[in-house]
């Protein structure tokens, strides 16, 4: 129904930047918001950013100021932008996308997950 492609995750020393993107396909009618994820190890799966279809964007604490999310609504698509990154941003990140499908109620879709790792 809904796919999601995410990339950019990869390795980086703390004080570096990554840029993650996620793209969404599918029979979509409407995306209505779009987020990204992260669990680190041993931890539970919290939303580091949103941004809804009207622009309203929201982040966890922790990352506020250093990790911009941006969408282009022409391509399905969103960014995170991460800088200064801390060896505590280590973990596995989600795109999630809550979308109209045709013929099925709004629900939300997630991505497979890209690893980001910060040494230090």
């Amino acid at each position: 129904q809904v796919q999601l492609a995410e990339s950019g995750g990869g390795l980086v020393q703390a004080g570096g930047s990554l840029r993650l993107s996620c793209v969404a396909s599918g029979s979509i009618v409407s995306i209505l918001a779009m987020a990204w994820y992260r669990q680190a190890p041993g931890k539970q799966r919290e939303l580091a950013a949103s941004i809804t279809l009207g622009g309203y964007i929201n982040y966890v604490d922790s990352v506020k100021g250093r990790f911009t999310i941006s969408r282009d609504n022409a391509k399905n698509t969103v960014y995170l932008q991460m800088t200064s990154l801390k060896p505590e941003d280590t973990a596995v990140y989600y795109c999630m996308t809550t979308a109209r499908v045709m013929g099925v109620p709004i629900d939300d879709y997630w991505g497979q997950g890209t690893q980001v790792t910060v040494s230090s």
